[in-house]
């Protein structure tokens, strides 16, 4: 019997995809010995890739030819702009604070354990309550910017694309998982009354994504084990990289690391091996729990720390 060709196709972990519990333990992610605890995560043969940020840019490298991405640079910069705004600028940090308290899973001990561990703040309904004006002030601030900014003269997409592009994605989606959240928004205060360009925005933005969904092939689902072995067994496809000879952190190829976010899931450190530092990305080979093999983690350099194993008890 011939050898079959290795598995390098796509493996998304998500709550919705290749199914993840919504608090830990994930057994899939940490047989593949990966410490990240934030969701979503791909893989695209033995490469693994952490954070939103970082997901996109590799699908827009990867797929050219159905790149959402702009070409122009001042379009570029709008998108990064945007990225920075919602992620960095605090309008997720502000949507995360409108849970509201009657939300089911918030009964739950260990749900808000996990998400007291995850934060590093109190998600007690008492103090859920509390911060809920001043977070609403702020997204009313962060819908007003859209009514009266990009959305004001009546275009369908934040480009005045014929469609979504990634600056919408990039824009829309604390909104749209708002706009989905029963009682998240007081409609006296945030609705399709107050913000009409704003709500037909997220609408259009759904429904593009409904279309695309029809007319793409349906995922394959896997279970966990079949899911540690399909990556395991496949080669690495991130292969051209390198250490910047000036980094300025002055780590080395094949130095052991650690690395991890600071805004949130900061107490998972992923230790490993360097194999690539850019401005952009840093990669670390780690051994798997499961099957003897290595995985190359990926994370953006953008709100993560790196740090040498030998200086993990300094501060930086």
């Amino acid at each position: 019997m011939s050898a079959m060709a290795p598995h390098n196709d796509i493996v998304l972990f998500h709550y919705s995809s290749q199914l993840q519990p919504p608090t830990l333990p994930r057994e899939d992610l940490n047989a593949l010995g990966v410490k990240y605890r934030r969701i979503p995560v791909m893989s695209i043969g033995r490469d693994i890739y952490c954070d939103t940020r970082l997901i996109l840019q590799k699908l827009e490298e990867r797929f050219p030819d159905g790149a959402l991405g702009a070409s122009q640079p001042d379009q570029r910069a709008i998108e990064k702009l945007l990225e920075i705004w919602c992620i960095d600028g605090g309008v997720f940090a502000r949507a995360a604070q409108l849970i509201p308290p009657e939300l089911p899973l918030l009964n739950d001990p260990k749900f808000t354990k996990d998400r007291e561990e995850y934060t590093g703040r109190s998600w007690a309904k008492s103090d859920l309550s509390k911060m809920r004006p001043e977070a609403l002030a702020a997204m009313r601030e962060a819908f007003d910017f859209l009514e009266t900014g990009f959305l004001s003269d009546g275009r369908e997409w934040i480009l005045k694309t014929q469609g979504p592009s990634m600056a919408d994605i990039e824009a829309v989606w604390p909104f749209h998982w708002l706009q989905g959240m029963k009682g998240a928004l007081p409609p006296e205060i945030i609705s399709e009354e107050q913000y009409p360009k704003v709500f037909a925005w997220i609408d259009r933005f759904d429904k593009a994504v409904s279309t695309a969904k029809s007319s793409s092939p349906k995922p394959t689902t896997l279970k966990g084990a079949e899911a540690v072995r399909h990556i395991t067994q496949a080669d690495y496809v991130d292969t051209q990289q390198s250490v910047d000879e000036n980094e300025p952190l002055g780590l080395k190829e094949g130095q052991e690391i650690e690395v991890w976010p600071l805004d949130s899931g900061f107490r998972h450190h992923d230790r490993g091996r360097l194999v690539a530092l850019t401005s952009k990305e840093v990669v670390v080979a780690s051994p798997t729990k499961i099957g003897g093999k290595e995985v190359r983690i990926h994370c953006p350099r953008t709100n993560f720390r790196i740090q040498a194993v030998s200086e993990a008890g300094a501060k930086l």
